[in-house]
């Protein structure tokens, strides 16, 4: 496998970090995980704005330049025989001494990875996925806002938790806060109808303001539905009537079940894909194509 390191490519056994790098010792260092289409990277200019102002609030000095990138991930798909795949794009702070810095990281590290895209069944799709709530609960963010940070003990608490489940092959895990209100998936943003409104859990609940969570109320409200973003119970999750999931490689993911750990079953939208929710994805895939 060829992996992209400060600007270049090469195998993945000749890439070497530093073990002063501080995104190894503190974790200080964030990501941007993105796919592609027809080769080109969609909605690239949210995520590296979303990256730099991480990076900003850290002291990395990173600067995304689009075109370079746009061109790396091209040069990654190629040597790799890909013509479209997920990539992850990393920003890890730089060697420093040890111990916590006295000043900005100057000398950041970027790492670009690219694998292939996980298949997908549209008929298999459209029968939508179990969502499993958790006992883990979502951590608050380290600063204002969460970021796309290399601090992901709390998602892989969750996938833990997970694995050890009875929840169904595919399944996605969700997590409630500190204050018990619904907020997000494991790798995923989650929005709910009810009434024909769209609702999805606030930014202040935790949740990382995910880029295709933007991406679908902008679409949603252009097609003249009324979206809401507040504090939500699983109650009124059970009580809905069509459920999905975001995220930038997986698109809008429908669920059609819910469980919890006590074994209590609630089937939505009678256990496939709801209208809206074939429509937004439809409305989702069309602007991929023209972006």
């Amino acid at each position: 496998m060829k992996i992209g390191l400060n600007g270049s490519v090469l195998d993945a056994s000749e890439a070497v970090i530093s073990v002063y790098d501080h995104g190894f010792l503190y974790g200080m260092g964030l990501f941007e995980t993105f796919r592609t289409y027809g080769g080109i990277p969609y909605l690239l200019d949210r995520h590296m704005s979303r990256l730099h102002a991480g990076c900003e609030q850290l002291g990395i000095r990173y600067q995304p330049d689009l075109e370079q990138i746009k061109g790396w991930v091209n040069e990654l798909l190629a040597v790799n025989g890909l013509k479209d795949g997920y990539v992850r794009l990393t920003v890890s702070a730089g060697e420093a001494e040890l111990g916590l810095p006295t000043g900005d990281y100057e000398k950041p590290n970027v790492l670009m990875l690219v694998k292939v895209l996980p298949p997908v069944n549209d008929e298999v799709h459209m029968r939508g996925r179990e969502l499993r709530l958790l006992n883990t609960r979502r951590n608050t963010p380290e600063g204002d806002v969460r970021y796309k940070s290399l601090h992901y003990m709390n998602n892989i608490i969750a996938k833990r938790e997970m694995l050890a489940s009875q929840a169904s092959a595919g399944a996605e895990g969700l997590m409630l806060n500190r204050e018990g209100w619904l907020a997000e998936g494991i790798v995923s943003n989650l929005f709910f109808v009810k009434d024909n409104v769209i609702f999805t859990p606030a930014i202040s609940t935790g949740i990382l303001p995910g880029i295709t969570r933007e991406r679908v109320l902008e679409l949603a409200g252009g097609a003249g539905y009324r979206t809401e973003e507040g504090l939500y119970s699983w109650e009124s999750l059970q009580d809905a009537d069509e459920i999905w999931l975001t995220n930038s490689i997986q698109e809008l993911v429908p669920v059609t079940k819910l469980s919890d750990a006590s074994g209590k079953i609630t089937v939505v939208s009678e256990g496939v894909a709801g209208a809206l929710t074939r429509l937004l994805l439809t409305e989702y895939r069309q602007t991929t194509s023209v972006e």
